[in-house]
């Protein structure tokens, strides 16, 4: 049995991180991962193919509807699905043996196999053959990820009904892709599908898209989705579905009771959310329960078992790979004896659709229901000239500010490359500014940033440029 001072049982953003950061503080750590490579959900089959295919498309999109044709560049492209998906699995490769450098260059030993908990202190890992190797850690971390959460009622055999994985590698352009979720990731995929000539219908249990978010930036984004397309079917549910060989038969009713509609389909990707992965992992050989949504407990990352820790999208908090690094380098640093905490009211969510959504801290809705007096100031993306000379005038930037101290307290983005200009507003919020801190600090010109400075300046009226 081989004794570390660190094992990770899971080889994805919290578990790899993880790793890395034992590794640079000198325990001995290995990692243990099934997959026949390293990364997890995010870099295999989730956060880095779609935006691969997110790009690809898009340049797609831009080449054969017009968008080039304005700009004058005069071309007619012709889609190869399989260079577009050989170019995406290469990206994806190159990330993944990115990370295999990373272990040995930090001294982490990967223990390829499934490892499941055989009581305190030990890990049990299976490899492919079936033999088993037994290790021995003064601590263990648990980041095993979630996997798709399935819907009743619709059997996924990724043939013609799909998770997110299958949406991934489709061998052919769907005539009708009906998506069921309105999440980020049935319209990132959809989104996808719809710029390569897929007609698309989005089915949304609930009244409004991107639940969590704050209303106002989602019927934006909602909007220029329907603009460019993308049916949506909100307020709806799916109560059967009859796959054959051709295609897909749904059958769906308004969620509020009514008459019932069949829709045709050649595929139906089910993106409903993701739920914890425990399975396996023998949690009762330590005394350890997940909760009724599956979810292993946690205290500043410590289970309820001295020397057992969880990260990522296998404990509370939002499932984001960001999310699971920072909990990564937090939990290890208190396995070291170091001080570290995550700010949880600052983690960043994005949907990398065409415009972006990107946000940070409170909502309004949230903010109206903690009774807390709060103003906006807003600025739209028509009044920026870098965005206006690039031809990508939809959507805005909204600050919310606390109405006495001016304080930063949400940020809520929907337009061009609002992905990576929500950091900033990150950095600050940490730092507790004020939206009068933004509006002093200067910003390049043209970019579409100033349109973040506007709206810092327009909660107090002051924009210039509306």
């Amino acid at each position: 049995m081989k004794s570390y001072d660190v094992v990770i049982i899971g080889g994805g953003p919290g578990g790899y991180n993880a790793a890395i950061r034992a590794g640079q503080l000198g325990l001995s750590v290995a990692c243990v991962e099934g997959r026949s490579t390293l990364g997890g959900t995010c870099l295999n089959v989730g956060c880095m193919p779609s935006k691969a295919l997110l790009h690809a498309s898009e340049l797609y999109e831009a080449a054969s509807g017009g968008e080039f044709a304005h700009l004058g560049i005069e071309v007619k492209p012709n889609l190869n699905l399989g260079q577009m998906m050989k170019q995406k699995d290469e990206s994806v490769t190159g990330l993944t043996k990115g990370i295999e450098y990373l272990f040995r260059k930090n001294k982490v030993d990967w223990i390829k196999g499934w490892g499941r908990l055989d009581g305190i202190g030990k890990v049990v890992v299976k490899a492919e053959d079936g033999s088993e190797t037994a290790l021995q850690a003064k601590d263990i971390v648990i980041a095993t990820g979630s996997e798709p959460t399935p819907l009743p009622g619709v059997t996924i055999d990724n043939q013609r009904i799909i998770d997110s994985t299958g949406a991934l590698s489709l061998p052919q352009v769907p005539k009708h892709l009906i998506v069921i979720g309105a999440g980020v990731i049935g319209l990132e995929l959809g989104s996808v599908w719809r710029r390569l000539g897929s007609q698309v219908t989005v089915i949304e249990y609930l009244d409004r898209i991107c639940p969590g978010t704050d209303e106002e930036t989602a019927k934006t984004l909602q909007k220029a989705l329907a603009k460019q397309g993308m049916v949506f079917k909100l307020g709806s549910k799916v109560t059967q579905a009859n796959a054959s060989a051709e295609g897909v038969s749904l059958t769906l009713e308004p969620a509020a009771g009514g008459n019932a509609e069949t829709l045709q389909a050649d595929y139906v990707l089910v993106a409903i959310g993701r739920r914890p992965y425990t399975q396996g992992l023998n949690l009762e050989s330590v005394g350890l329960a997940t909760d009724q949504r599956g979810m292993l407990g946690n205290d500043n990352h410590r289970t309820s078992v001295p020397g057992i820790w969880v990260i990522g999208d296998v404990t509370s908090g939002p499932m984001l790979a960001h999310k699971a690094e920072d909990e990564a380098v937090a939990c290890i640093e208190r396995i070291a004896g170091k001080p570290h905490e995550v700010n949880y009211n600052l983690i960043p969510g994005v949907i990398y659709t065409r415009p972006e959504l990107a946000s940070v801290g409170k909502t309004e809705e949230q903010l109206k229901a903690e009774g807390r007096a709060y103003k906006v100031g807003k600025f739209p993306f028509t009044a920026n000239s870098r965005a206006k000379i690039n031809h990508e005038t939809e959507g805005f930037a909204k600050v919310i500010a606390d109405a006495q101290t001016d304080e930063v307290l949400g940020v809520h983005l929907v337009g061009p490359s609002v992905s990576e200009m929500i950091g900033e507003f990150c950095v600050a919020m940490e730092f507790s500014a004020s939206a009068e801190d933004i509006a002093l600090t200067c910003h390049p010109h043209p970019t579409r940033s100033e349109a973040l400075r506007q709206a810092a300046m327009n909660v107090d009226g002051m924009a210039m440029q509306i």
